[in-house]
């Protein structure tokens, strides 16, 4: 396929190496779960799913809540990992994750959280998506990909307002920019400072919404 800022083109099947490295990936989160779910206290974690429903998500604060302050740690560092792989893989469901910041961690420590794991999962995800996700890309996004490859090349000079206006409008969704975004050259730095600063303000209404249900406001 190609755009008017140049090509982009599928490239399938992926090698025995990328394949590996992406499998690598996935082992390091389950690791780092394992390690957090190894270093809590024996008792009955039936609970720990990813919510899905308010009532899912109501049910997971009420259990977190108490872990939350006898085990600080261990549920910053398990929260961070679920957000983290959840972006880095496209899996739906982080905003109950973002609402879940809110009600167990406060508003700005809430925010700084989410925007932190938001931020680090989009980087996860776009580096392994430069790694191996073009034939995805190619295959699910090809229109939109030819758009975004186009609107990139005729804004390199103020690709970094182009960025940000992308992260706070829903022009494009935000798992395709995080996942194309390397594919159609978008520089590593500019992708990073567009997510960290375009993510804040949706970071805290999410945020903001469900702390206020939480404390009965």
């Amino acid at each position: 396929m190609k755009g008017k800022g140049g090509n982009v083109g599928s490239r399938f099947p992926l090698s025995f190496w990328e394949v590996g490295a992406a499998s690598s990936v996935v082992l390091g989160f389950v690791l780092c779960l394992l390690g957090v779910y190894l270093t809590m206290p024996a008792s009955d974690y039936s609970f720990l799913k990813l919510p899905r429903t308010l009532e899912d998500l109501q049910i997971l604060r009420d259990h977190l809540e108490t872990y939350t302050i006898d085990y600080t740690a261990q549920v910053l560092v398990g929260y961070c990992v679920v957000y983290i792989f959840m972006q880095t893989f496209m899996i739906p469901g982080t905003v109950f994750m973002s609402l879940l910041a809110g009600a167990l961690f406060g508003v700005f420590k809430g925010v700084a959280l989410v925007v932190f794991t938001a931020t680090a999962g989009a980087s996860s995800c776009y580096f392994l998506s430069k790694l191996i996700g073009r034939p995805l890309v190619f295959s699910l996004w090809p229109d939109k990909l030819s758009f975004f490859q186009e609107q990139v090349a005729r804004r390199r000079g103020g690709l970094l307002n182009y960025m940000l206006f992308l992260r706070l409008t829903p022009t494009l969704p935000n798992t395709f920019i995080n996942v194309a975004s390397p594919i159609v050259d978008v520089p590593y730095h500019i992708f990073f400072l567009a997510t960290l600063i375009g993510l804040i303000p949706a970071a805290y209404v999410t945020v903001k919404v469900f702390y206020s249900q939480s404390i009965g406001l």
